[in-house]
């Protein structure tokens, strides 16, 4: 991130404790950005702003919260908004793969709960010192998994008994970027503006832990995580991403959303109006429009 002054800037960042995460951390606050972040184990986020703060002094934050449980969710959004006024950019990181099914504390899919509710909340909630600075943007961390399946609504969480850990996994990014679309066609891209993104395959502890086959099969070719996390950061420092809103990025370009006519098929009006109503009633996000 050579050339780029991010002092004064003030970043919120989840999952900055490994891979894709920690990888922008330390790129951003290089860079002289002030970093915000959001772990749910707290000696590893500590860790890290202390890492961070031997990098550069910029008063780097730790707030705990599990972004698969929602009173924590909603308790970091509330106290961040409380102490900075003004922020510059949300960068929605935090997600893992699971192998098997796994309830949040509200009673939902995990994978679901805290990468696509938990978010959602995080985002309306961040909304008003988004924009209150002429750049505020929120970047979320999608994959090309999602190019795997077609838009979900009323089956978004798969059931116990049908469950396959890499599908809810797509689902769920799938998800993400379509809410990333209609976050922009609903706030005035003046204020905020928003954007999703696609890494690349890169050899992160997820790759590792998730996908051990693929790891080895790809294993030379697999990016690091620092080139996994390059367009997620330049979306988050430059000027360029503030010219539009609600797309997907992958090497700092904008790409097509589908590249299988089946799951162009399923990518609806009506299944996005039954998404945006289902996943605002499950973040108890009233204060939006339906």
């Amino acid at each position: 991130m050579e050339g780029y002054d991010l002092t004064g800037r003030v970043v919120v960042l989840t999952g900055p404790t490994s891979g894709l995460g920690l990888a922008a951390a330390e790129t951003l606050a290089g860079a002289g950005a002030r970093l915000v972040l959001i772990g749910r184990n707290r000696a590893r986020t500590e860790a890290v702003r202390a890492r961070l703060d031997g990098v550069a002094e910029a008063g780097h934050e730790v707030v705990v919260a599990d972004m698969g449980n929602l009173a924590d969710v909603r308790a970091a959004g509330e106290e961040i908004a409380a102490r900075h006024p003004r922020l510059d950019a949300l960068i929605h990181n935090a997600g893992a793969l699971s192998p098997s099914r796994e309830t949040s504390p509200d009673g939902m899919e995990s994978t679901i709960a805290s990468q696509v509710v938990g978010p959602f909340l995080l985002t309306s909630l961040l909304l008003e010192p988004l924009g209150a600075t002429s750049a505020g943007r929120v970047i979320t961390m999608s994959s090309g998994g999602m190019y795997a399946t077609g838009l979900r609504a009323d089956d978004l969480e798969m059931r116990a008994t049908q469950y396959r850990g890499a599908e809810q996994y797509a689902r769920a990014k799938r998800a993400q970027v379509t809410l990333n679309e209609m976050w922009a066609e609903r706030v005035v891209p003046d204020e905020v503006v928003f954007h999703a993104v696609h890494p690349g395959w890169a050899d992160t502890p997820g790759v590792r832990s998730s996908l051990p086959t693929f790891r080895r099969l790809t294993g030379p070719v697999l990016r690091s995580p620092a080139q996994g996390a390059d367009t997620m950061v330049w979306l988050a420092a430059d000027d360029e991403p503030m010219r539009s809103s609600g797309l997907f990025w992958l090497d700092r370009r904008p790409r097509v959303l589908h590249r299988l006519p089946s799951t162009r098929g399923t990518d609806t009006p009506e299944r996005r109006a039954r998404l945006w109503s289902w996943v605002r009633s499950a973040a108890q996000a009233d204060h939006l429009a339906a």
